[in-house]
């Protein structure tokens, strides 16, 4: 009954554990979310991308297709807008699987416009044909009439590239149905457009100038740059001298919104129309060529890094919940401890308080904490480890907490005591940490009580354990060396020196270990990197 109690009391709190590292995470990926939004609308764009990344990767460990489906979608977005059009088409892919078979309304809406993002991306590359289709989709997806009349001057922009004017003009017609007076103005200004150039002869400009009245009243500063370009083109072909303001106008907004893009086609403009001043613009407009075309090869280069970081993180992620699994398992084996402590002292309620309690704590620190942290080493240095193997492990450390007060001769001396320790040893080696041992031969002990090797081995753990949490070594090299009846055991690594030595009670405990087989430990304090420790101890036979 006692056992049933202590299992429901270890899997409480493992359960406890990993549902608080749930919340946790959740909490910081929608914080990451909110965070992304805000600097985007901010105008923070590359700061924007880091925080949905990250986003991306937290609701995706918490298996949130929607919301994951959402932070993708921007990604696509930005990167659309930065020019990085296949990553744009790979982030948007990703995010429409996570879509498949999600009907509801939040889903439809972050769908159609995934769809609209892969349809600018595709258009941008001059794939006309998957533009039209995935605009096609955006359409038939949205639950939102103002959206899909959107799309329709999407749909009729890309017909006009391809020189389609009858379909074009079909779907400017279309859009010019909206009740956004934004979409209506860009959809009439286009329209305009189209007719044009299906009649050399019309006179688009009250059409024009009605689309640019609607867009200043709306501050909609992107669509008067459109406007005053529409307008600028038709003069430069009718009256050159009518086209000059206009171009310079632009310029102006342009520069104003900092848009690249649009002072780059205001320059080019301007560098056909004011002779006067042809060799500044033309300077300034070869200077932000060049600028612009760097800043987005940069920026592919940046996001690329991101999404390279994204790939390490998910590596990471796995290497967490392996750490929170191995914590969670430290926390039960803790409780289990304690309550087999409290079981212990009522038995041996008569051995004074004090005595009792340290004795105990040095057999728990000794026999079990080092061996759980041993556990969760080997756990994180082999992710693939069989559920059975972990498991007799486990049940090792509860058969040895279990008999921890009244346990008579360690473990640790029932089998060959130099296959032990180098197997102790070894476990706290991994790809990164290399620990390469010279002289445990079975010899070397032969003569050595069972006490001494006992204190030896938990000295060893004890500052591997100690390399292991703190040193940040990716070297360590221990040399077992014996001259007559002297044992001499040198240990050093590469790590960040004596920052990391073992703390107050670990010098002290391997201090008063050592001491009690009439042995030496030394620190070398004057090493400038890494720690070197030297053992000694006779042979008494």
């Amino acid at each position: 009954m006692k056992k049933i109690k202590l299992i429901t009391l270890l899997a409480f709190a493992l359960m406890s554990c990993k549902d608080e590292s749930q919340k946790i995470l959740e909490k910081s990926s929608y914080e990451n979310l909110d965070k992304a939004k805000q600097l985007r609308i901010s105008g923070s764009v590359d700061s924007s991308y880091v925080y949905y990344a990250k986003a991306k990767e937290g609701l995706l460990s918490l298996n949130n297709k929607v919301e994951t489906s959402r932070a993708l979608t921007n990604l696509a977005i930005i990167e659309n807008d930065k020019g990085d059009f296949y990553a744009s088409i790979a982030s948007s892919i990703e995010a429409e699987k996570l879509l498949q078979n999600q009907n509801d309304s939040i889903s439809k809406s972050i769908a159609s416009s995934n769809y609209n993002s892969i349809a600018i991306a595709s258009k941008s590359l001059k794939n006309y044909k998957d533009a039209i289709e995935y605009y096609n989709r955006a359409v038939s997806i949205s639950d939102n009439k103002v959206d899909s009349l959107k799309f329709y001057n999407n749909i009729g922009d890309t017909y006009l590239e391809q020189h389609d004017i009858k379909n074009a003009k079909t779907f400017f017609q279309k859009a010019l149905q909206t009740t956004d007076s934004i979409d209506y103005a860009r959809a009439l200004n286009n329209l305009a457009k189209t007719k044009l150039l299906e009649n050399p002869e019309y006179n688009p400009i009250p059409e024009l100038l009605q689309a640019w009245k609607i867009r200043k009243k709306s501050k909609d500063n992107i669509g008067i740059n459109s406007s005053l370009a529409t307008i600028a083109d038709y003069y430069i072909i009718k009256d050159k001298n009518k086209a000059l303001p206009y171009a310079k106008e632009m310029y102006k907004i342009a520069t104003q919104n900092k848009s690249p893009d649009d002072r780059i086609e205001a320059l080019s403009k301007l560098i056909r129309l004011d002779p006067d001043n042809y060799t500044e613009n033309f300077h300034v407009y070869s200077f932000l060529t060049d600028s612009l075309h760097a800043a987005r090869n940069n920026s592919k280069n940046q996001f690329a890094l991101i999404r390279f970081g994204n790939e390490k993180l998910k590596t990471e992620n796995i290497r967490n919940e392996n750490h929170i699994l191995g914590l969670s398992f430290a926390l039960g084996i803790v409780v289990l401890i304690t309550t087999i402590i409290l079981l212990w002292y009522k038995k041996r309620k008569e051995i004074e308080v004090t005595n009792t309690q340290l004795k105990m704590s040095k057999k728990v620190h000794d026999k079990v904490a080092n061996k759980v942290y041993h556990v969760m080493s080997e756990l994180e240095n082999t992710p693939d480890m069989n559920k059975e193997a972990l498991l007799d492990k486990l049940e090792g450390i509860y058969n040895i907490s279990r008999n921890i007060s009244y346990e008579d001769k360690d473990p640790i001396l029932e089998q060959n005591f130099s296959k032990q320790l180098s197997q102790m040893i070894k476990s706290y080696a991994s790809e990164n940490i290399k620990i390469p041992t010279i002289g445990n031969e079975e010899s070397l002990w032969d003569d050595v009580p069972d006490n001494t090797k006992v204190e030896l081995f938990y000295i060893i753990q004890e500052l591997m354990t100690n390399m292991k949490k703190h040193s940040q070594a990716s070297r360590v090299l221990i040399n077992f060396d014996r001259e007559n009846n002297l044992i001499t055991i040198l240990y050093s690594d590469n790590g960040i020196g004596m920052r990391s030595i073992l703390p107050k009670n670990g010098v002290q405990n391997t201090v008063i270990r050592i001491n009690s087989v009439g042995g030496t430990i030394n620190f070398d304090t004057k090493a400038e990197k890494g720690l070197k420790v030297t053992i000694s101890f006779p042979v008494k036979n």
